[in-house]
């Protein structure tokens, strides 16, 4: 990982230097187009003052093609004339040495010229009069010193920039690559230290960016494992306990009956009866679980007035109610109706009843109430029991856990896997001590015009 980041940052200041390069490169470019437009209009100058001055003699002047000779040295011209037979009228070294010495120094000294007379290719101009050409100029344009000097120090400021720049981001480079892949090593060794079993193991990376982040979010996926983990062994030793119970027992009358202790008789063999059914519900109750949490349930969603769930659901319990001095309350208008599959959603309302009268005492009160809401139905078991410990709360739907009242602790978790399946939702509302409300949203099926959401 580390070399992979300090490669992506190397890569990016060696991007930055050719970004630098370029653009020296550029600017060279347009500065060359630019001195060379300069030069061609200095030679067209030179042009037209040679053109006048031929058209006032009606033939070429030595000195007056000295001059011009002279000033288009100061224009950084090295220039040589031509009559019309090609014969060569003046030349800037005939010139330079029909100056006097005193002018001929100053001349060079007090000029951007350099001492390159003589070197380079001549371009040539054709030089006319009224349409008819009178010579040509041949011209030679000489290094400017200022131009040399504008392009050297170019070179040395973007050299200068290119090596502080690439110092920079080569430091920044390690620097930023060791602060990234310090926290993804640690992640990295708690990932595999997690592999061999350490759930305990956590990391700290402090800061508040992605990593951050990431860290929050395996600590909390570690912390879930853990509480996973210790659910499962506990699972091991409910299961455990759940099968031993009955099969100690059906071996203990089988024992007795085959050694002559034990009558066989119809009460032995409907304890015997009693016994594989809990074990039958055991083995259904783990049955059920894993096949609402691999979602290999096959759900027939139907509409289903509440009302008359509640009312079948009421007559269930009604004995067990009453024995317990438990009033079951009903809440739900004619026009409540529910989508969801009539198997399914009655095994999620047994199982929540069945848990409200464990938690309510004689003379309390269990309410279950339907209502539509825009788009869907909520329903709701409404106990007066104890409540839930608040700590037990966000444990209460996970899979394996256990509450005080014991069992497999498989119920409410099968609970939210099959409202999970019917697309809806599940929310608890806990007053310890006064009671416990489970609210469970279902939403309509797509295109049901015919619901209606102001029933209650």
């Amino acid at each position: 990982m580390f070399r992979k980041l300090l490669f992506i940052l190397l890569f990016m200041a060696a991007l930055g230097t050719s970004s630098a390069l370029l653009l020296r490169e550029l600017v060279v470019r347009d500065f060359s187009r630019l001195t060379e437009a300069e030069q061609e209009d200095r030679a067209s100058w030179v042009v037209t003052d040679l053109e006048s001055s031929f058209s006032k003699e009606k033939s070429w002047n030595r000195e007056m093609a000295i001059e011009d000779a002279v000033w288009a040295l100061h224009l950084g011209l090295d220039t040589r004339v031509r009559d019309r037979d090609g014969k060569i009228v003046m030349e800037t070294n005939e010139a330079l040495a029909s100056l006097s010495p005193e002018k001929r120094s100053r001349l060079k000294s007090g000029s951007a010229i350099g001492q390159e007379v003589g070197n380079g290719d001549y371009h040539t101009y054709p030089l006319f009069l009224h349409g008819e050409e009178i010579g040509q100029l041949e011209v030679r344009f000489l290094p400017d010193r200022r131009n040399s000097f504008f392009i050297s120090r170019t070179n040395r400021l973007l050299a200068y920039a290119a090596v502080i720049l690439g110092s920079i981001a080569c430091i920044l480079s390690v620097i930023l690559a060791r602060r990234l892949s310090r926290p993804i090593v640690r992640l990295s060794q708690a990932a595999q230290n997690i592999s061999q079993g350490n759930l305990t193991e956590r990391v700290e990376i402090p800061g508040n960016d992605e990593l951050t982040t990431l860290g929050q979010s395996f600590n909390q996926m570690a912390h879930t494992l853990q509480v996973q983990n210790k659910l499962r062994k506990q699972i091991c030793a409910n299961l455990a306990h759940e099968l031993r119970t009955p099969l100690t027992i059906m071996r203990g009358q089988l024992e007795g009956i085959l050694d002559g202790v034990i009558a066989n008789d119809e009460s032995r063999m409907k304890l015997l009866l009693e016994e594989n059914h809990r074990l039958t519900n055991v083995v259904a109750s783990m049955e059920d679980f894993f096949q609402a949490q691999a979602s290999a349930l096959s759900l027939s969603p139907l509409e289903l007035p509440v009302r008359q769930m509640f009312d079948n659901l009421a007559i269930n319990f009604e004995v067990v109610a009453r024995d317990k001095g438990v009033d079951i309350k009903i809440e739900a208008g004619p026009k409540s109706i529910v989508y969801a599959d009539p198997e399914r959603l009655s095994q999620i309302l047994i199982n929540l009843i069945s848990n409200a009268l464990k938690a309510t005492a004689p003379g309390g009160t269990i309410t279950l109430e339907g209502k539509r809401y825009p788009g869907g139905c909520t329903i709701s078991v409404i106990d007066t029991g104890c409540g839930i410990a608040t700590e037990e709360l966000p444990l209460i739907f996970e899979r394996f856990y256990r509450g005080k009242d014991g069992g497999l602790g498989l119920g409410l978790a099968i609970v939210r896997e099959l409202v999970d399946a019917h697309g809806g939702t599940i929310e608890v509302a806990n007053n310890q001590g006064a009671g416990t409300t489970f609210t469970l949203r279902f939403p309509d099926p797509p295109k049901t015009p015919q619901f209606s959401t102001t029933a209650t």
